[in-house]
């Protein structure tokens, strides 16, 4: 598995890649969530265009899965992760991740941020085993509180959210990475 620059003509991939992930979400009782539509094409090249959008690939240089980001208070926020349900299980978020977090070191972003919901065992409780905290409130700087906002906005509150933070060590290295 490896870890490249989105191209533009995978756009629709990743449109797939996030709903098929979403699916997961009828099993806890989130059937919005699962049918939420992705991001639009415009949007995810907005990501992709300013480097900020990453897919994991299969052996064929297929997508598997993405992440994008955005800069939010001087750190790298994880705006959206999926694993396409036929590649879960295997470390590919971890991964994704695990490579955001060299791409920030190599920045100079001294952390992780993202938010996510309390009770779906693939949100918090996997973001707290891939090295993320949940931030108090008192904690919570002024762009992650805008998008917990938005997200509010959006009918997110309906489910327990956090912001979560993963401090980042300077000595990790950078550059592709695999599995």
């Amino acid at each position: 598995m490896r870890i490249r620059a989105v191209h533009s003509e995978e756009l629709p991939a990743l449109q797939d890649i996030e709903r098929a992930a979403g699916q997961c979400f009828h099993d806890v009782g989130m059937p919005e969530i699962a049918e939420d539509e992705p991001l639009s094409l415009r949007e995810l090249d907005g990501y992709r265009q300013t480097g900020l959008a990453w897919v994991a690939v299969d052996d064929a240089d297929v997508p598997v899965a993405y992440l994008i980001a955005d800069r939010v208070d001087g750190n790298l926020h994880v705006e959206q992760v999926s694993v396409h349900p036929d590649h879960a299980r295997r470390g590919i978020g971890r991964l994704l991740l695990d490579h955001v977090a060299h791409c920030a070191i190599a920045e100079g972003a001294p952390a992780l941020t993202l938010t996510t919901f309390t009770d779906v065992p693939w949100n918090a409780a996997y973001y707290t085993r891939c090295g993320f905290q949940a931030m108090r409130d008192s904690e919570v700087t002024p762009g992650l509180r805008g998008i917990r906002e938005e997200e509010a906005a959006n009918g997110l509150n309906r489910w327990p959210r956090i912001c979560m933070r993963r401090t980042l060590a300077p000595t990790q290295g950078a550059g592709e990475q695999q599995v």
